[in-house]
């Protein structure tokens, strides 16, 4: 049986019919690929997939709650602290002023041309919760989706992945603007967020903690930042009493990067099925034993957490296109004249010589192909997040668009507060003793990826 062959701008086939929104049947799956002299050939069930899953997984990854409304709203009630008690729900409700200055981000794209005309000229007032309810009936707010009943009074509310992993370009006002997929939303106030809701019994119940315990837990996290492990082990604190909360990582340029959280747990895959099921909590299924070892996860262990499912599951059929548009987020390129072109020539070939720094951070990927991963003394931290996790080590963390992510510091938990800071600290590690210029060369190098 002949196959159909076209020849090779497969990438413009692609992006073409990603925008023209005919995604076409995957025809035959086993009948991928081929080679044509020193040209790839692609067939066209390849472009019909690839575009497919695309918009499958943008779609996923911007509105999909996974029905997770069952538990901010219906749960913990937050919508009635969002809508105020003037239109349903309680006390004085959010404003968009309020929302923005706790990092939710506003979509232009899905405003109609008469209310940004409003913005732009200063009309729309945004210390009323009723335009807060507005621009969510628009589907507006990045990452949170409002629900509302025939009348229009709010009655539920649900996040998406891009909660914490999107933000905007704020081209229209500080927090309202175009979309950008990917970018760790180092403004958000996870904590803060959650702690409006006026009941949360299921989580003190979960971490067997009181009320004003679990809201200063909360609090204490902090913008951009989040404890996913806390339920699981419950340490809300590390050993110096700080809170144990870590920064939001970007969601870009993962393609070819093994691991993709701070301490490995696993792949990309993997950490969409924990947040969506364990952190979203979405109707879905997942399952990770290692959540059984009760000494390590107290919490998950008790909870059941290392085999969760549900009817119908309202995940695992979406994480295989969410993965796809995930790796599919290019890192983005810094803005021009962000850095000095001439000191990031010289640091680059420090970093690939004296530094030492290309051992581990292997261009182009800035990780290591294969098992990404250090003890807590290779990286010379300490060991508290790492030994939350089930191979108590750190992963190598991609070094591109860093520039995307310099509020709140850098590793795990921003205790290194800038790029500078972070060189000298493997300065002193690692013995280089550089000076002064050779520590500005290779911070500027790492600006410019």
């Amino acid at each position: 049986m002949s196959r159909r062959r076209f020849v090779p701008a497969a990438a413009a086939l692609v992006l073409f019919t990603f925008a023209s929104g005919s995604p076409g049947r995957a025809e035959d799956p086993q009948a991928l690929s081929a080679t044509h002299g020193n040209a790839a050939v692609v067939e066209p069930a390849v472009s019909h997939y690839s575009a497919r899953m695309l918009q499958e997984g943008q779609k996923t990854f911007r509105y999909d709650t996974f029905g997770d409304e069952a538990f901010w709203g219906g749960a913990l009630r937050l919508h009635e602290a969002i809508a105020g008690e003037k239109h349903g729900g309680k006390g004085a409700g959010v404003s968009p002023k309020t929302a923005l200055s706790v990092g939710l981000k506003v979509d232009s794209d899905a405003l109609p041309p008469a209310l940004v005309a409003k913005l732009k000229a200063g009309k729309v007032d945004l210390d009323d919760p009723a335009t807060t309810l507005a621009l969510l009936e628009l589907n507006s707010v990045v990452g949170l989706t409002g629900f509302f009943d025939k009348k229009k009074v709010l009655t539920a509310v649900g996040i998406q992945c891009s909660f914490c992993h999107s933000t905007v370009d704020d081209s229209l006002a500080p927090g309202i603007g175009r979309r950008r997929d990917g970018w760790a939303n180092r403004d958000l106030n996870v904590g803060a967020i959650i702690a409006l809701a006026p009941d949360l019994s299921v989580v003190t119940t979960l971490l067997g903690v009181d009320d004003a315990t679990l809201r200063k837990v909360l609090n204490g996290w902090g913008p951009g930042k989040f404890d996913a492990e806390v339920f699981l082990d419950g340490k809300a604190l590390r050993p110096d009493g700080k809170p144990a909360a870590t920064l939001i990582p970007p969601a870009f340029g993962l393609l070819g990067v093994n691991l993709h959280t701070w301490t490995g747990w696993g792949s990309v895959t993997h950490w969409n099925a924990f947040v969506a099921v364990l952190e979203m909590h979405g109707k879905g299924t997942f399952f990770d034993p290692r959540l059984n070892d009760a000494a390590k996860f107290p919490i998950a262990a008790k909870a059941g957490f290392g085999n969760v499912r549900n009817s119908p599951d309202l995940v695992t059929s979406k994480l295989a296109a969410l993965q796809y548009y995930q790796l599919s987020i290019p890192s983005p390129s810094p803005p021009a004249g962000s850095f000095d072109a001439g000191a990031a020539k010289r640091g680059e070939a420090l970093f690939a010589g004296a530094a030492k720094c290309s051992t581990c951070h292997v261009p182009p990927i800035f990780t290591e192909p294969g098992w990404n991963m250090h003890t807590a003394a290779e990286m010379g931290v300490d060991s508290f997040q790492s030994d939350r996790s089930p191979d108590k080590a750190y992963r190598t963390a991609p070094l591109k668009g860093l520039f995307t992510h310099v509020k709140g510091g850098f590793f795990h938990d921003g205790r290194f507060a800038t790029l500078l800071d972070v060189v000298n600290h493997y300065d002193g590690l690692l013995g280089l003793k550089f000076d002064e210029k050779q520590k500005k060369d290779l911070v500027e190098y790492l600006k410019s990826l």
